[in-house]
């Protein structure tokens, strides 16, 4: 199975086994990083399961929808390679793909 790289907000590092088919905020959530809170359930609405990729998979991420674009723009620690991760499917492609979870708004 494919795994994931989550760098907490306190820092801490941590790997998860990631099942294609589900999103990376599924993911983190159903792993217990209970900091992305993930308020909406994962409808694109509110930006709480904000995380910030690694620069090496950002091109294996899909395109950033309109509504994906608008909520990230709400925050105040918004990058480059900042995602909603209920708008990122995770894919075998990711594999050993790094995420940090952002700061809270």
């Amino acid at each position: 199975m494919a795994q994931l790289n989550v760098i907490t907000r306190d820092g801490e590092t941590q790997t998860i086994e990631a099942q294609s088919g589900y999103s990376v905020m599924e993911i983190l959530r159903d792993n217990g990083i209970d900091e992305l809170l993930a308020l909406c359930g994962g409808c694109c609405s509110c930006a709480t399961c904000h995380i910030i990729v690694d620069e090496e998979h950002k091109d294996a991420l899909p395109p950033m929808s309109e509504d994906e674009n608008d909520l990230l723009d709400s925050s105040d620690h918004r990058t480059p390679l900042s995602r909603l991760g209920c708008q990122v499917p995770f894919t075998e492609d990711m594999d050993g793909m790094t995420v940090i979870i952002a700061p809270e708004d």
